[in-house]
Order: C-alpha cells, then sequence, then structure tokens
C-alpha cells in the first residue's frame, strides 16, 4: 500500500494537451517538468490510498471546473517557465 497524489497524474496526462496549444514552447524533459512541478504547486493535492479513493479522485476529475482549474494552473506554469527556462541553451 502507498499514498499516491492522483493530481500528479492527471497533470502528466494534460501537459502534452495544453503545450499542443502553446507552440512555441520548449519542451524538453526540463521544461515539461518543471511546468508541471509549478502546476501542481497551485493545485490541491489529491491524494488516495485504495483503489475506490482513485475512483473518487477519477470521477471527480470529470467535473468540468475540476479540468478548467488544471489547464489553468498548466498553462500559467507555461508561462513562467517559458520566460526563464532552466534548461540551457539547447533545447
Amino acid at each position: 500500500m502507498h499514498v499516491k497524489n492522483y493530481m500528479e497524474d492527471l497533470v502528466f496526462q494534460r501537459l502534452a494537451e495544453v503545450l499542443d496549444n502553446h507552440r512555441n514552447v520548449c519542451t524538453c524533459e526540463r521544461c515539461r517538468y518543471d511546468i508541471a512541478a509549478i502546476a501542481l504547486n497551485f493545485l490541491p493535492p489529491r491524494y488516495v490510498v485504495t483503489s475506490q479513493g482513485e475512483t473518487f479522485a477519477k470521477t471527480k476529475s470529470l467535473e468540468q471546473q475540476f479540468n478548467v482549474d488544471v489547464v489553468t494552473a498548466i498553462s500559467h506554469a507555461i508561462q513562467l517557465v517559458s520566460s526563464q527556462p532552466h534548461h540551457g541553451s539547447s533545447k
């Protein structure tokens, strides 16, 4: 048994989709992880332990406002990372 933040899975699932709408942003591994970390800091955690808890978290993630919040946090994080990327001079 272990504690899992379901929000991490959701952010990484939505990250590629949101990045597709921001074509001029670096998508190297470092930038993607920076974006995810910043987005997660703006979102409430959704910790689960059991499969029943994960099912509840997945159900909650289907709500429209929940999805808007996740996409908004990712978009904000993209703006922050793209203004000061930490990946060095190569992309």
